[in-house]
Order: structure tokens, then C-alpha cells, then sequence
């Protein structure tokens, strides 16, 4: 590896770590400025001050927030994310428990959204100011202007009302086979899957336009090549790099979008459980909930980085 890609990614590490960083100060910063804690959401607005008092003795609540922040991170530090304040479990059991319900989710609507958007993308601009280019941008225009909890209600009074298809309610658990499991996530895995593949589908076809207006690619056709040759031959080596870019950009939003996904389909991931926490007050399971999609999110900008540049010599040496 060059010494110049090397000191490049170690740059971009060293920013994702302080990243993290300012992210987790976020977190607990908005979590501290919310009204009512988590001893009055566990005993009720009836409890006497001395009840509550204890409970905060008892949670460690007493002591001023900015302690409690350097605690928790050098613990984080150390891989320990503290334990849950309403039933006493470890944190790490808790996201355990969900996590792999999270990245299945993301994992099958990135399987679907990537090749398809991808070649969606290369077609409209293969096929550039058509009615099949201007029903693609009229597709992906609604899909990045609509909220994805728009789309899933849509879905759901569709497939799960009107046409009883598929269960309004994801509810998955271990027991269950893949093809059950496929089965149960479907509506939330295609809100996803819509969702993101409008996005990666207008930046595909905009990478590729902008390339068939070089003089090389002019020079191409000049001599007679096949369109589909020009753009599989010539445009889409010299597009990896933004193409890179846009779908690991994407990726990152699939895994932190699943949040509202999953409040909607009332699916058991570490988004519900992360809202849940938020509503409870249990400070201890928000931050480490919030801090496995902050790692993911930084991870893949990183890897985005990385693999952009590796496509692309040039962005080994900034101007």
C-alpha cells in the first residue's frame, strides 16, 4: 500500500474516532436536556421527592452530568456499556438480543436496493431522455421526496389491509426459520429497498451522464461502438469512484434509517428498542444504542473513503 493512501486512511480514522467522540457528547448532551428522568418514568409522578432522591442515590443520578459523561465513556473505553436503569440487564445483553434482527433487516434490503438500483441507474442514462429515463426520474424523484414512514403506511394499507399479503406487524424472533423470517420483514425490507435505491439510482445515472460527455467517450462513438459497450467498457471504470461513494453513503443511511422502520413495523431491532429507551429516560441503553449506528455510520464513511480512493489514484493527492 503507498505510503500517501496509507497516511490518508489513518487520517480518516483518526477524524471518524473524534467523530464518535463528539457524537456520544451529543447524545448524552440530548438525553440530559430532556424533561422528566427515568426514576419518575419507573415510580410514577406520584412518588415522594425522598423516593425519587433514593432512586438517583441508587442510579447515580446525584452526581453532575459531566462526571457521569467521563465515566461512562472510559467504560465505553474499555467495551463496557454500563447496565439498562429500568430492568437492571446489561446493556450489551440488551443490543445483543436485537442487533442481528437490525443488520438482517438492512442486509436484505441492501441485497435488493444495490444491484438494482445500479442497473436501473445505468440504463436510464444508457437509454438518456426517453420515456423509460423520464419514468426512472419521475420514480426516484417521489421516492427521495417521500418520508419513509410515508411509504410504509402506504405499503401497509396496501399489502397488509387492502390486500392481506403480508403482516402489518414484524414481529420476528429466533425461533423462527429464514424463510419465516423473510416472510415477517417483507413490507419493512421493501420501505427500505424503496427508499434508498431512488437516491442511488439518480446518482448512478448522473455519474454515468457526466462521463458520456467526455471526449474520450466521444471518440468512441466516433468509431462505432455499441452504447452498452461504451458505458460497461469506458464510462463505468472512470464512474466507480462516485458510484462507490453514493452506495456505501447509502448503506450507512440504510442502517441508521431502520430506526423509524421499525417503530412502524413494530419490529424488534435496535431501533425500537433505542426509541424506547428514549422514552423511558434509560440514558444507559440510548447511549449505547445510538453509539453501535454512530460506529456503523463512521465505519462505513470510512470504508466509502477508502474504497473511492483506491478506484481513484487521483484522490490520493488533495489540491
Amino acid at each position: 500500500m503507498p505510503n500517501s493512501l496509507l497516511a490518508l486512511i489513518l487520517r480518516r480514522i483518526f477524524l471518524g474516532a473524534l467523530t464518535i467522540l463528539a457524537i456520544s457528547l451529543l447524545i448524552t448532551i440530548g438525553v440530559e436536556a430532556l424533561s422528566g428522568d427515568v426514576c419518575t418514568s419507573m415510580m410514577g409522578q406520584m412518588a415522594s421527592d425522598e423516593k425519587v432522591a433514593a432512586c438517583h442515590r441508587l442510579l447515580d443520578l446525584d452526581r453532575p452530568a459531566h462526571m457521569r459523561y467521563l465515566s461512562w465513556l472510559g467504560n465505553f473505553l474499555q467495551g463496557d456499556l454500563g447496565s439498562s436503569f429500568t430492568n437492571k440487564r446489561e446493556v450489551s445483553e440488551l443490543i445483543g438480543g436485537r442487533i442481528g434482527n437490525t443488520f438482517f433487516l438492512a442486509a436484505a434490503a441492501a441485497l435488493i436496493a444495490v444491484p438494482f438500483a445500479l442497473t436501473m441507474g445505468v440504463l436510464a442514462a444508457l437509454y438518456r431522455n426517453s420515456w423509460f429515463d423520464r419514468f426512472i426520474s419521475l420514480v426516484t424523484l417521489s421516492g427521495v421526496s417521500v418520508p419513509d414512514f410515508f411509504i410504509a403506511y402506504i405499503l401497509m394499507a396496501i399489502f397488509a389491509v387492502t390486500l392481506p399479503w403480508f403482516p402489518a406487524i414484524s414481529n420476528v424472533d429466533a425461533s423462527m426459520g429464514f424463510f419465516e423470517r423473510v416472510y415477517a420483514s417483507a413490507l419493512p425490507v421493501l420501505t427500505l429497498t424503496i427508499a434508498v435505491s431512488a437516491h442511488m439510482m439518480r446518482m448512478t445515472r448522473a455519474a454515468i451522464v457526466s462521463l458520456l460527455a467526455s471526449p474520450y467517450i466521444e471518440m468512441a462513438k466516433l468509431k462505432g461502438i455499441k452504447p452498452m459497450r461504451i458505458i460497461v467498457k469506458h464510462a463505468l471504470p472512470n464512474a466507480w469512484s462516485p458510484i462507490i461513494q453514493v452506495v456505501m453513503l447509502n448503506l450507512a443511511w440504510l442502517v441508521v434509517g431502520v430506526v423509524i422502520v421499525e417503530v412502524v413495523f413494530v419490529y424488534p431491532g435496535l431501533g425500537a428498542l433505542m426509541i424506547d429507551s428514549v422514552f423511558l429516560r434509560d440514558m444507559p441503553v440510548v447511549q449505547g444504542t445510538a453509539m453501535i449506528f454512530a460506529t456503523v455510520y463512521v465505519v462505513l464513511n470510512l470504508l466509502a473513503d477508502v474504497l473511492s480512493m483506491i478506484s481513484n489514484p487521483r484522490l490520493r493527492h488533495p489540491r
